[in-house]
């Protein structure tokens, strides 16, 4: 069986989400949601589908503020073959939700408020870890791009998925 991961406008659709302009406003967040600027990037088509599959959507819509470490497209790809797959199947929504809500963290966290080797509890309950020594890390993924404003908190793009510490 094969999964074809919907494209932004396809979720768009989906989902019902208008997609709004990205601009920043005066307040210093974008016009939009976190869930829309993501989809309107088009590089998250893979993530909107798990927070689709995991009803995490409307959570992300809300006023938060959140601070969401986005995997791209490229990050779920480096995944083990299968993996994304597995985690979309009804039957492992709690293991989807508990990854995803560890790449979330409450309140809205600039890149100028880290801090080299400082511990972030996330929603899913566990700890990240934030490395600045060679380039923001969060655990053993890279930032490639900080600080993207959303209306509701603020999107930290990362090259990997980063996974729940298991037991």
């Amino acid at each position: 069986m094969t999964f074809k991961i919907p494209s932004a406008k396809d979720f768009a659709l989906i989902a019902g989400i208008a997609l709004a302009p990205v601009a920043a406003t005066a307040g210093g967040y974008g016009k939009a949601d976190i869930v829309d600027t993501a989809v309107k990037a088009g590089s998250f088509n893979t993530l909107a589908a798990a927070l689709t599959a995991a009803d995490l959507v409307d959570t992300l819509k809300g006023d938060g503020p959140f601070t969401v470490f986005a995997p791209t497209d490229e990050a779920f790809a480096a995944l083990p073959e299968g993996t994304v797959e597995t985690l979309l199947k009804p039957e492992n929504k709690d293991q989807l939700i508990a990854v995803l809500t560890y790449h979330v963290v409450p309140g809205k966290v600039m890149s100028t408020d880290l801090a080299d080797d400082m511990q972030a509890a996330t929603v899913q309950g566990g700890n990240i870890t934030i490395d600045l020594d060679n380039g923001a890390m969060v655990n053993d993924a890279k930032v490639v791009q900080a600080d993207i404003a959303a209306s509701n908190g603020v999107i930290h793009v990362i090259d990997k998925v980063i996974l729940p510490p298991q037991g």
